[in-house]
This record gives structure tokens, C-alpha cells and sequence, in this order.
């Protein structure tokens, strides 16, 4: 096993020390190198850092505000504190990463089986390329964390982004100021079903 993958955590604190833009462009090249359904790499990448902070940390707080009272994912209002904490390592983070599914189509508008179909294959390419990225990451002392809570403020987030495509997540990035111990998961027993073997 990739050693990448066993030790790699979501991060929640960082230190106050800049990442080089060199590293930065090798989290993002990995990213870039993902397999990608048809080849399509439906995928943009926009990096935050520095002055530009405040403007990320604005538009999150506006969307969080009116997640309130005029909600997107109105099932979901009992994640909003979990959303807000986010907020805080946004702010947090030296950098953060949106990315944006070029391909992507309005999560308000009504989809045929087909583009249905499109969205969950970009998803997968985005998620690959996400997976690739958070373990560059790792390989290279960073911490990462993934972040969908930018759900919560998708439309101002994606106004001030301004760019084509859906946004679909974010990940911070920055050297850990923790050592989180790894989360439980389930046994290869309980998530595998083997047929034909004898």
C-alpha cells in the first residue's frame, strides 16, 4: 500500500507558514493526471491564498447567513454548525482550492437520465483527481482537508468565484498543526462480497 494513503488525515489546524507555490503546483498536477470518464477532465482549479482570503471568507459567510432563512439544502440545517466550522479552517488554512466542474450543470435545473448520468461520471473523474491531490499532499508533509460544506454557500461563493461550471468542493491546504489519529473503518469482511472464488 501507497504509504500516502494510510497516513493521510483530515487536517482541521494549520500553522501560520506559507506554502511554496511550487508544492502547490504539484498537489495540483496530480490532480490534473487523475483518469477521467472519456477523458473529459472536467475539472478547474482555483487557488486562494493571502489578500484574496477575505473575499472567500465573505461570500462562505453570506451564504451561511442566508442558509438561515432561505435555504438550499433546507434537510441539512443541522449541519450548518458543522458548515460554520469549516468556515473557521478556511480562515485558518494558508490555502484553499476550489474546484469547479467545468462540465457541470445547475443544481437547480431538472436533468435528464442522461446528463444525470454525465454529472455522476464527472463527479467521479473530480473525486479521483480530489483523491489524488489530498495524497501529493501528504507524500509531501502537507495536511488537506476536503471540504463539500461549500454547499451551504453555493451560490455566493460561486458569484464571487466567478467562472464557468459548478463549483463541487474545496480543499484546504497547509502544514498540519495536529496529529489527529486515524478514524475507525469497517473491515474488508464487512464491505466486501467476493463471488466466483473458490
Amino acid at each position: 500500500m501507497i504509504k500516502a494513503i494510510s497516513d493521510r488525515r483530515s487536517i482541521r489546524r494549520y500553522k501560520d507558514v506559507k506554502v511554496s507555490r511550487q508544492d502547490i503546483e504539484e498537489v495540483l498536477q496530480a490532480g490534473i493526471l487523475a483518469p477521467s470518464s472519456k477523458n473529459r477532465q472536467p475539472w478547474k482549479f482555483i487557488v486562494v491564498s493571502g489578500s484574496a482570503k477575505a473575499g472567500m471568507v465573505k461570500a462562505m459567510e453570506n451564504g451561511l447567513e442566508r442558509e438561515k432563512t432561505d435555504p438550499l439544502l433546507p434537510n441539512s440545517r443541522q449541519h450548518l454548525g458543522g458548515a460554520e466550522y469549516t468556515l473557521s479552517i478556511m480562515k485558518q488554512a494558508p490555502v484553499t482550492i476550489f474546484v469547479v466542474n467545468t462540465l457541470g450543470l445547475c443544481l437547480s435545473g431538472q436533468l435528464s437520465a442522461e446528463d444525470r448520468i454525465y454529472e455522476i461520471c464527472n463527479a467521479q473523474s473530480i473525486g479521483a483527481a480530489m483523491e489524488n491531490m489530498t495524497l501529493t499532499a501528504a507524500d509531501l508533509g502537507l495536511g488537506s482537508l476536503w471540504i463539500c460544506d461549500t454547499y451551504f454557500a453555493q451560490k455566493e461563493l460561486t458569484e464571487w468565484l466567478h467562472t464557468d461550471g459548478e463549483l463541487i468542493a474545496a480543499m484546504t491546504l497547509g502544514y498540519a498543526d495536529e496529529t489527529p489519529s486515524a478514524r475507525p473503518r469497517r473491515g474488508i469482511h464487512e464491505v466486501v462480497e467476493w463471488r466466483g472464488f473458490e
